[in-house]
């Protein structure tokens, strides 16, 4: 009793009363939470009944919902012209506490996309993944099409994205699925992309960088920086840059950046110890497919965690996910040394 005086739960009568200091409130897609003001925090248990709520059905007419500057949700009665921060739904809340499983649910080498995503619904949720058309980028396109998120795959290929999306369809023929241009070695395609996306006037919770290119040859893009550089990081950098306004708008939002093991074996510094502009985009003669590969991976890292660093605290985070070592998928087509090393280690690797 002592500790529950001290946390102030003693003072209610009912389970659902709030103790003092406490306040109610839901996420802009639904969940509810709960703000202590004397300790300044959040969390999702109730604090007396410690279970978890969510918000159930449509606003009524005449209300909307809209996120102030600091990405709090908040809601518009347009019909007695007044706002407040008090979802008008929360009367009608309904419980969400799944039952907790015996064991851990654990993931390996085998576990695919669909069985991670499993009992997951994310209608409502837009999606961007770059390089969707195929390998890591498609399957995750999928997956999470046939979950209900409605899916952009951004594409170099026009025509490969239209059959990609066409091979979700056949899955799905109610998937929320489309292709849209964008090819990352021109930072103008990059531009023109970001601004037709935000012509839809969707948000945007999920962007996923996901486009690279493996052992490719020295060459310049049209913007005269090295290509695997550029496609790799300084593309989806200003893709990002382009769409950060969009994704604090739909906090919570996330951005995930495929890596790699591979930027352990790098250094992006010079023997001072400071960072080495010519090392990110090499001339011809300092260039190594392999390790400006490497390089590239490192600078998606660091990206990841400073973005992280920065965004967070607006309701937008950021990863920087390792996929597996050697996934047989096309970017080894550059050269057929690659595809033999990645033939022979097929048979140890995670597959699609």
């Amino acid at each position: 009793m002592a500790a529950l005086k001290y946390a102030g739960l003693e003072d209610t009568d009912s389970e659902e009363e709030l103790p003092p200091g406490w306040e109610e409130r839901t996420t802009k897609d639904g969940w509810v939470y709960y703000a202590n003001h004397l300790e300044e925090k959040t969390q999702w248990e109730h604090p007396k009944s410690g279970k978890r709520k969510r918000v159930a059905g449509d606003l009524p007419y005449g209300w909307e919902q809209e996120t102030d500057e600091k990405g709090q949700v908040y809601f518009v009665d347009h019909i007695n012209k007044r706002t407040t921060y008090l979802d008008p739904r929360l009367a009608f809340t309904v419980e969400d506490n799944p039952v907790k499983p015996t064991t851990r649910q654990k993931y390996d080498g085998n576990s695919t996309a669909m069985e991670i995503l499993q009992g997951r619904d994310l209608s409502g949720k837009v999606v961007i993944i770059t390089g969707a058309n195929s390998g890591i980028g498609f399957e995750t396109a999928k997956s999470l099409a046939l979950h209900g998120a409605h899916v952009i795959l951004a594409c170099r290929s026009p025509s490969r994205g239209k059959e990609a999306v066409q091979r979700v369809l056949e899955e799905w023929h109610k998937a929320k699925v489309e292709a849209m241009t964008l090819d990352l070695a021109s930072l103008q395609s990059v531009q023109h992309f970001a601004e037709a996306f935000k012509s839809k006037n969707v948000p945007l919770h999920i962007l996923i960088c996901n486009a690279a290119v493996f052992g490719a040859a020295w060459c310049l893009t049209e913007d005269d920086l090295e290509s695997t550089f550029q496609v790799n990081h300084l593309g989806h950098f200003y893709l990002v840059q382009l769409l950060e306004d969009v994704l604090r708008r739909s906090s919570p939002a996330r951005v995930v950046v495929v890596s790699s093991e591979s930027h352990r074996f790098t250094e992006i510094k010079d023997s001072s110890g400071k960072l080495d502009f010519s090392l990110l985009s090499p001339s011809k003669k300092e260039y190594w497919a392999m390790l400006a590969y490497n390089r590239s991976k490192l600078c998606n890292i660091l990206f990841s965690n400073e973005l992280n660093r920065r965004l967070s605290p607006h309701g937008v985070t950021s990863n920087a996910v390792h996929p597996g070592n050697m996934i047989y998928s096309s970017i080894h087509r550059n050269w057929w040394v690659y595809t033999l090393l990645f033939t022979l280690a097929r048979p140890f690797t995670k597959s699609m």
